[in-house]
Protein backbone atom coordinates (compact mmCIF):
# COMPACT_ATOMS: atom_id res chain seq x y z
CA UNK A 1 0.00 0.00 0.00
CA UNK A 2 2.74 2.41 0.99
CA UNK A 3 4.68 1.57 -2.16
CA UNK A 4 1.61 2.13 -4.31
CA UNK A 5 0.79 5.43 -2.61
CA UNK A 6 4.38 6.68 -3.05
CA UNK A 7 4.40 5.61 -6.68
CA UNK A 8 1.11 7.47 -7.23
CA UNK A 9 2.54 10.68 -5.77
CA UNK A 10 5.60 10.35 -8.00
CA UNK A 11 3.37 9.80 -11.03
CA UNK A 12 1.27 12.87 -10.24
CA UNK A 13 4.44 14.93 -9.86
CA UNK A 14 5.69 13.74 -13.27
CA UNK A 15 2.34 14.54 -14.90
CA UNK A 16 2.35 18.06 -13.44
CA UNK A 17 5.88 18.60 -14.79
CA UNK A 18 4.88 17.39 -18.26
CA UNK A 19 1.77 19.56 -18.60
CA UNK A 20 3.20 22.52 -16.66
CA UNK A 21 2.08 25.71 -18.32
CA UNK A 22 4.87 27.74 -19.86
CA UNK A 23 4.24 31.44 -19.10
CA UNK A 24 6.09 34.50 -20.35
CA UNK A 25 5.69 38.24 -19.90
CA UNK A 26 6.62 40.53 -22.77
CA UNK A 27 6.44 44.28 -23.40
CA UNK A 28 5.71 45.77 -26.80
CA UNK A 29 5.82 49.38 -27.98
CA UNK A 30 2.66 50.86 -29.46
CA UNK A 31 2.43 50.44 -33.23
CA UNK A 32 5.19 47.82 -33.37
CA UNK A 33 4.94 44.12 -34.24
CA UNK A 34 5.53 41.57 -31.49
CA UNK A 35 5.95 37.79 -31.24
CA UNK A 36 3.96 35.71 -28.76
CA UNK A 37 6.17 32.70 -28.02
CA UNK A 38 4.92 29.08 -28.04
CA UNK A 39 7.65 26.48 -28.63
CA UNK A 40 7.38 22.70 -28.20
CA UNK A 41 10.67 20.86 -27.62
CA UNK A 42 9.37 17.29 -27.67
CA UNK A 43 9.03 14.66 -30.37
CA UNK A 44 8.54 15.34 -34.06
CA UNK A 45 4.97 16.21 -35.03
CA UNK A 46 3.00 15.87 -38.26
CA UNK A 47 1.50 19.22 -39.19
CA UNK A 48 -1.56 17.63 -40.85
CA UNK A 49 -2.51 16.02 -37.53
CA UNK A 50 -2.26 19.23 -35.48
CA UNK A 51 -4.68 21.87 -34.28
CA UNK A 52 -3.13 25.06 -32.93
CA UNK A 53 -5.28 27.60 -31.11
CA UNK A 54 -4.27 31.04 -29.87
CA UNK A 55 -6.91 32.58 -27.62
CA UNK A 56 -7.48 35.31 -25.03
CA UNK A 57 -7.32 33.74 -21.57
CA UNK A 58 -7.77 36.60 -19.11
CA UNK A 59 -11.36 37.84 -19.50
CA UNK A 60 -14.84 36.67 -20.39
CA UNK A 61 -15.24 38.26 -23.79
CA UNK A 62 -17.73 37.00 -26.34
CA UNK A 63 -14.91 36.37 -28.83
CA UNK A 64 -11.63 34.88 -27.62
CA UNK A 65 -10.12 33.31 -30.76
CA UNK A 66 -6.96 35.13 -31.82
CA UNK A 67 -5.71 32.61 -34.42
CA UNK A 68 -6.48 29.01 -35.36
CA UNK A 69 -4.60 26.44 -37.42
CA UNK A 70 -6.44 23.20 -38.28
CA UNK A 71 -4.79 20.34 -40.18
CA UNK A 72 -2.09 22.60 -41.55
CA UNK A 73 -4.43 25.39 -42.69
CA UNK A 74 -5.35 28.75 -41.17
CA UNK A 75 -8.98 28.83 -40.08
CA UNK A 76 -10.48 32.32 -39.84
CA UNK A 77 -14.12 31.31 -39.36
CA UNK A 78 -14.12 32.03 -35.61
CA UNK A 79 -11.32 34.61 -35.42
CA UNK A 80 -12.17 37.83 -33.55
CA UNK A 81 -12.66 40.83 -35.83
CA UNK A 82 -10.10 42.79 -33.80
CA UNK A 83 -7.37 40.36 -34.95
CA UNK A 84 -8.37 40.02 -38.62
CA UNK A 85 -5.32 40.42 -40.90
CA UNK A 86 -3.10 41.10 -37.85
CA UNK A 87 -1.85 37.62 -36.94
CA UNK A 88 0.60 35.25 -38.62
CA UNK A 89 2.23 31.94 -37.79
CA UNK A 90 5.80 31.23 -38.88
CA UNK A 91 5.19 28.54 -41.53
CA UNK A 92 8.84 27.61 -41.90
CA UNK A 93 9.08 26.83 -38.18
CA UNK A 94 5.86 24.89 -37.51
CA UNK A 95 7.27 21.42 -38.21
CA UNK A 96 10.10 22.19 -35.77
CA UNK A 97 7.59 22.79 -32.98
CA UNK A 98 7.59 26.59 -33.10
CA UNK A 99 3.95 27.71 -32.93
CA UNK A 100 4.73 31.34 -32.02
CA UNK A 101 2.34 34.01 -33.26
CA UNK A 102 3.28 37.33 -34.87
CA UNK A 103 0.91 40.13 -33.83
CA UNK A 104 0.99 43.21 -36.07
CA UNK A 105 0.54 46.89 -35.16
CA UNK A 106 0.11 46.47 -31.41
CA UNK A 107 -2.41 48.75 -29.68
CA UNK A 108 -3.59 49.30 -26.10
CA UNK A 109 -6.56 46.97 -26.65
CA UNK A 110 -4.11 44.08 -27.23
CA UNK A 111 -3.11 43.99 -23.55
CA UNK A 112 -4.19 40.48 -22.55
CA UNK A 113 -3.01 37.12 -21.34
CA UNK A 114 -2.81 34.89 -24.43
CA UNK A 115 -2.94 31.11 -24.38
CA UNK A 116 -1.45 28.80 -27.01
CA UNK A 117 -2.89 25.26 -27.16
CA UNK A 118 -1.47 22.55 -29.45
CA UNK A 119 -3.62 19.45 -29.99
CA UNK A 120 -2.76 16.29 -31.90
CA UNK A 121 -5.45 14.16 -33.53
CA UNK A 122 -4.51 10.53 -34.09
CA UNK A 123 -6.66 7.71 -32.73
CA UNK A 124 -7.92 10.27 -30.26
CA UNK A 125 -7.25 13.98 -29.66
CA UNK A 126 -4.61 14.78 -27.04
CA UNK A 127 -2.95 17.94 -25.81
CA UNK A 128 0.68 18.16 -26.87
CA UNK A 129 1.68 21.58 -25.56
CA UNK A 130 0.32 24.77 -24.06
CA UNK A 131 1.81 28.14 -23.16
CA UNK A 132 0.70 31.53 -21.87
CA UNK A 133 2.02 34.96 -22.79
CA UNK A 134 1.16 38.12 -20.87
CA UNK A 135 1.41 41.11 -23.20
CA UNK A 136 1.95 44.60 -21.78
CA UNK A 137 1.90 47.62 -24.07
CA UNK A 138 3.95 50.80 -23.62
CA UNK A 139 5.03 54.00 -25.32
CA UNK A 140 7.93 56.26 -24.37
CA UNK A 141 7.13 59.77 -23.15
CA UNK A 142 8.61 62.80 -24.86
CA UNK A 143 11.53 64.58 -23.21
CA UNK A 144 10.04 66.78 -20.44
CA UNK A 145 10.03 70.52 -21.06
CA UNK A 146 10.68 72.56 -17.91
CA UNK A 147 9.80 76.25 -18.09
CA UNK A 148 11.76 79.14 -16.62
CA UNK A 149 10.36 80.20 -13.21
CA UNK A 150 7.64 82.86 -13.37
CA UNK A 151 7.79 85.47 -10.62
CA UNK A 152 6.50 88.97 -9.87
CA UNK A 153 9.84 89.90 -8.33
CA UNK A 154 13.47 88.76 -8.50
CA UNK A 155 14.08 89.32 -4.81
CA UNK A 156 15.01 86.31 -2.68
CA UNK A 157 12.08 84.85 -0.75
CA UNK A 158 9.43 85.61 -3.35
CA UNK A 159 7.32 82.74 -4.68
CA UNK A 160 8.06 81.48 -8.18
CA UNK A 161 6.17 78.99 -10.39
CA UNK A 162 7.69 76.26 -12.54
CA UNK A 163 5.79 74.24 -15.13
CA UNK A 164 6.71 70.92 -16.74
CA UNK A 165 5.06 68.99 -19.57
CA UNK A 166 5.49 65.77 -21.54
CA UNK A 167 3.29 63.64 -23.79
CA UNK A 168 2.56 60.68 -26.07
CA UNK A 169 3.38 58.05 -23.44
CA UNK A 170 1.66 54.90 -22.17
CA UNK A 171 0.66 53.77 -19.59
CA UNK A 172 0.10 56.52 -17.00
CA UNK A 173 3.47 57.60 -15.58
CA UNK A 174 4.76 58.46 -12.15
CA UNK A 175 5.58 62.17 -11.94
CA UNK A 176 7.97 63.85 -9.46
CA UNK A 177 9.23 67.32 -8.59
CA UNK A 178 12.66 67.11 -6.94
CA UNK A 179 14.74 69.69 -5.06
CA UNK A 180 18.22 68.74 -6.26
CA UNK A 181 19.98 70.57 -3.43
CA UNK A 182 18.95 67.76 -1.07
CA UNK A 183 17.13 65.33 -3.44
CA UNK A 184 13.86 65.79 -1.58
CA UNK A 185 10.50 65.37 -3.32
CA UNK A 186 8.29 68.44 -3.61
CA UNK A 187 4.48 68.22 -3.78
CA UNK A 188 3.12 69.54 -7.09
CA UNK A 189 0.84 72.56 -6.99
CA UNK A 190 -1.05 71.11 -9.95
CA UNK A 191 -0.84 67.77 -11.75
CA UNK A 192 -2.92 66.85 -14.81
CA UNK A 193 -2.66 63.52 -16.66
CA UNK A 194 -4.80 63.66 -19.79
CA UNK A 195 -5.84 60.75 -22.04
CA UNK A 196 -5.29 61.63 -25.71
CA UNK A 197 -7.50 60.52 -28.58
CA UNK A 198 -4.95 57.89 -29.64
CA UNK A 199 -4.95 56.33 -26.16
CA UNK A 200 -1.62 57.79 -25.01
CA UNK A 201 -1.24 60.20 -22.09
CA UNK A 202 0.01 63.77 -21.71
CA UNK A 203 1.25 65.21 -18.42
CA UNK A 204 1.26 68.82 -17.20
CA UNK A 205 2.30 69.97 -13.74
CA UNK A 206 3.19 73.18 -11.91
CA UNK A 207 5.27 73.79 -8.81
CA UNK A 208 5.23 76.87 -6.58
CA UNK A 209 8.27 77.37 -4.36
CA UNK A 210 10.08 80.19 -2.57
CA UNK A 211 12.88 81.65 -4.66
CA UNK A 212 16.39 81.18 -3.25
CA UNK A 213 19.83 82.33 -4.30
CA UNK A 214 20.62 78.82 -5.54
CA UNK A 215 17.58 77.02 -6.94
CA UNK A 216 18.02 73.50 -8.39
CA UNK A 217 14.71 72.06 -9.50
CA UNK A 218 14.03 68.88 -11.49
CA UNK A 219 10.85 67.42 -12.96
CA UNK A 220 10.95 63.68 -13.60
CA UNK A 221 8.65 61.28 -15.50
CA UNK A 222 8.92 57.55 -14.81
CA UNK A 223 7.50 54.83 -17.07
CA UNK A 224 7.95 51.60 -15.12
CA UNK A 225 6.84 49.30 -17.93
CA UNK A 226 9.80 50.21 -20.14
CA UNK A 227 12.04 51.09 -17.14
CA UNK A 228 12.44 54.63 -18.43
CA UNK A 229 13.04 57.78 -16.40
CA UNK A 230 13.17 61.14 -18.18
CA UNK A 231 13.97 64.42 -16.45
CA UNK A 232 14.56 68.13 -17.03
CA UNK A 233 16.58 70.39 -14.72
CA UNK A 234 16.74 74.07 -13.83
CA UNK A 235 19.75 75.51 -11.97
CA UNK A 236 20.12 79.17 -11.06
CA UNK A 237 23.13 80.90 -9.56
CA UNK A 238 21.63 84.18 -8.35
CA UNK A 239 23.71 87.27 -9.22
CA UNK A 240 23.07 91.00 -9.21
CA UNK A 241 22.38 92.77 -12.52
CA UNK A 242 25.45 94.94 -12.05
CA UNK A 243 27.86 92.01 -11.76
CA UNK A 244 26.28 90.34 -14.81
CA UNK A 245 26.73 93.52 -16.89
CA UNK A 246 30.30 93.88 -15.69
CA UNK A 247 31.04 90.34 -16.70
CA UNK A 248 29.74 90.95 -20.23
CA UNK A 249 31.77 94.16 -20.44
CA UNK A 250 34.96 92.41 -19.40
CA UNK A 251 34.46 89.79 -22.10
CA UNK A 252 33.99 92.50 -24.71
CA UNK A 253 37.06 94.42 -23.54
CA UNK A 254 39.23 91.32 -23.59
CA UNK A 255 38.22 90.70 -27.19
CA UNK A 256 39.11 94.26 -28.27
CA UNK A 257 42.51 94.13 -26.50
CA UNK A 258 43.41 90.85 -28.21
CA UNK A 259 42.45 92.32 -31.60
CA UNK A 260 44.60 95.46 -31.02
CA UNK A 261 47.60 93.41 -29.89
CA UNK A 262 47.36 91.32 -33.06
CA UNK A 263 47.37 94.42 -35.29
CA UNK A 264 50.43 95.89 -33.49
CA UNK A 265 52.31 92.60 -33.90
CA UNK A 266 51.66 92.52 -37.64
CA UNK A 267 52.88 96.15 -38.05
CA UNK A 268 56.12 95.41 -36.16
CA UNK A 269 56.70 92.26 -38.23
CA UNK A 270 56.27 94.20 -41.49
CA UNK A 271 58.76 96.86 -40.23
CA UNK A 272 61.37 94.22 -39.39
CA UNK A 273 61.03 92.62 -42.85
CA UNK A 274 61.42 96.08 -44.51
CA UNK A 275 64.63 96.78 -42.53
CA UNK A 276 66.11 93.41 -43.49
CA UNK A 277 65.36 93.98 -47.18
Amino acid sequence: FYFSYGFLLLLLHIIRAVIALEKKIIVSKLGENTTLSCIYRGRELQLKNLRVYWQIADDQEECTVVHALISGQDNESEQCIHFKNRTQLFWDRLENGDFSLLLLNVSQSDEHTYKCVVLEKAEYTSMVHQAEVVLSVAASYSQPILSEPISNSDSTGEEVTFSCRSGNGYPEPNFYWINKTDNSHLPPSELMIIRNNNGTYSVFSTLKVKATSNMQIECSIENKIVQENLSANYTQQKQSNGSRMESHKNLKKNGQSAQAAGIVSIVILIGIIAVVI
